[in-house]
């Protein structure tokens, strides 16, 4: 038996799998069962799911892209603000993503001879090898399991799974040195020296999330006349350009349907009738990250001097990646901050930008395509890799519901209530952390390990309930008062937490010593770190509060 992807025999017939009819897609339906659907299915039933469930967050994502590109070419737009609108209104509007399929029923079949679907046909090593689909499973990278329980390695998927796989390996596979194929003019010596992460690595994911599936799609489904996106006239997603040779070719993308389905890599499946056991997998076309940021929507920029320096650049973004160590809502200015409340460099350029999707999304609410009042769910996901983008050390996955008067353009005072109320926590937090340490060096250590211990729990501590005040920013009908109401709130969580630590201090912080200061040596105990944290606290948060002294009234009121 033939064990090439596509041309295998099953009986006499040749492998087939297709991906418009067979199911493949695993969703969450909005009762709260997982299933798996085809292309098909996916768009007939867009109402009744809540969102795709991938095996990772990341391969999420990536699903989602591939689903955008086959509707915006399926819809041929939407072209402008209107088009969409009337998408919107319309409960029927995927109705032709069906008849679509059909036309290109061909390029969708993971097993085709000649066009399989993501695939490099007759895909091959000099030495004719075929390597371990650990390759492209992404939680069970090389030399050290990740999330799976799968150990040690994946000796083989069924057809649903691996297809899975291959969307997300030309999204987020890990870069290093990789075999080098026939026909690969960059191969040196059998490899191919590093080229990058998959195009989706590079970002620091954002996509909005409606109620349901359908409303997902649209809301990401970003006009053609939209300002700061390219959209070319000859955009095509990857079915409908043709086989992809061996090796690859710089080019910029002509737009989202060519940039949401971008062959990073080359690879080729190994079947027989009973599954997938193998895959051969090299570079595909490389696609620098460097001020992508008229093309690529799903993620946040940040201004870079050093390649500006580096390359002699006046003005260089690369995209925002997100920190696995720092949750979403503490960093929502990146999400709904426009260029007027983002910091400037001294040439006023803005030093950071956000997703063109929210941008986007900022559009609809300002023409009053959507209502203020309509929640939605900026959900963030991303890969941190490690030891030269080689391996994959962490997957983030997080979410910020709010109001989409947030993102309004003429209405900024909620957006700015919102980044100065996490700005509020941040700050709070700090004096926690005040306090830990000077109640370390109460009781004469230089430790600084409870100060982390601190900040972390402060954190968690104001997560949830930012998270519900966020929410509920856009019903008030004052987002000052709101932000004041945020601030009692915090003043009450981070109190009683400085509370409970001077309480858990010990006798030698009670006790004290002799510490120098700015103003001279005091005696430092832990009455008096008491004092300072809640001195601190309430300048921080900006509100009369009760002074709500400790027991010894005798300490003098001083920062350290």
């Amino acid at each position: 038996m033939s064990e090439s992807s596509g041309t295998g025999e099953a009986g006499g017939s040749a492998l087939s799998f297709d991906l418009t009819e067979r199911p493949w897609i695993g969703v969450l339906q909005q009762d709260g069962v997982e299933r798996e659907l085809s292309l098909r299915e996916v768009f007939e039933q867009a109402r009744d799911i809540r969102r795709v469930s991938g095996d990772l967050p990341t391969q999420e994502f990536a699903l989602t892209r591939l689903l955008l590109a086959i509707a915006h070419d399926a819809l041929d737009g939407p072209k402008d603000i209107e088009h969409w609108s009337r998408l919107w209104s319309d409960p029927e509007c995927f109705a032709g993503v069906g008849e679509y399929l059909d036309v290109h029923r061909g390029s969708f079949d993971l097993l085709d001879a000649e066009v399989p679907f993501f695939q490099t046909a007759g895909l091959r090593t000099a030495k004719d090898e075929v390597f371990s689909l650990n390759r492209i499973v992404a939680d069970v990278p090389n030399g050290d399991p990740f999330f799976s329980a799968r150990l040690p390695a994946v000796d083989r998927l069924g057809f649903a799974e691996a297809a899975r796989w291959v969307v997300h390996a030309h999204a987020y596979d890990t870069s290093g040195i990789k075999s080098g194929v026939v026909g690969d003019d960059r191969a040196k010596g059998g490899k191919v020296y590093p080229l990058g992460v998959g195009w989706a690595g590079n970002l620091g994911g954002v996509f909005v999330e409606g109620r349901d599936l359908r409303e997902t799609l649209l809301l990401n489904l970003v006009a053609a006349d939209t300002s700061g996106i390219v959209s070319g006239t000859d955009d095509r997603p990857a079915w409908r350009r043709g086989p992809s040779g061996p090796g690859g070719g710089e080019r910029t993308p002509t737009g989202l349907r060519d940039l949401y389905t971008w062959q990073s890599r080359r690879l080729r499946l190994h079947a027989d009738a009973d599954g997938v056991h193998g895959v051969v997998l090299g570079y595909g076309d490389p696609l620098p990250a460097r001020n992508m940021h008229r093309h690529e929507p799903m993620t946040a920029w940040r201004r870079s001097p050093a390649q500006e320096k580096k390359y002699r650049e006046k003005l260089i973004y690369l995209p925002r990646e997100h920190d696995p160590a720092r949750s979403a809502w503490r960093g929502i200015a990146a999400l709904v901050a426009d260029r007027g409340q983002t910091k400037k460099g001294t040439d006023d350029v803005p030093l950071h930008l956000r997703p063109g999707v929210l941008e986007w999304v900022a559009r609809l609410v300002t023409s009053r395509k959507l209502s203020r009042g309509f929640l939605v769910r900026a959900r963030i996901i991303g890969t941190a890799y490690g030891t030269q983008q080689s391996v994959v050390d962490e997957v983030v996955d997080d979410h910020l519901t709010m109001d989409v008067v947030l993102l309004h353009e003429q209405d900024r005072e909620y957006a700015q209530q919102a980044i100065d109320a996490a700005g509020d926590a941040d700050e709070a937090v700090k004096t926690l952390g005040d306090l830990a340490t000077d109640l370390e060096r109460a009781a004469g250590s230089e430790n600084e390990g409870p100060r982390t211990v601190a900040r972390d729990r402060g954190f968690g501590e104001l997560e949830g309930p930012y998270r519900t005040w966020l929410a509920a920013l856009g019903s008030a009908e004052d987002p000052v008062e709101q932000r004041a109401e945020w601030q009692r709130q915090a003043y009450g969580i981070v109190l009683r937490l400085g509370r409970q630590m001077v309480a858990d201090a010990g006798d030698l912080a009670w006790e004290g010593r002799t510490v120098p200061t700015k103003q001279g040596s005091v005696w430092l105990n832990s009455a008096l770190a008491e004092r300072w944290f809640r001195k601190r606290l309430r300048t921080c948060l900006g509100q009369s509060f009760p002074s709500d002294r400790p027991s010894d009234p005798g300490v003098a009121e001083e920062s350290l």
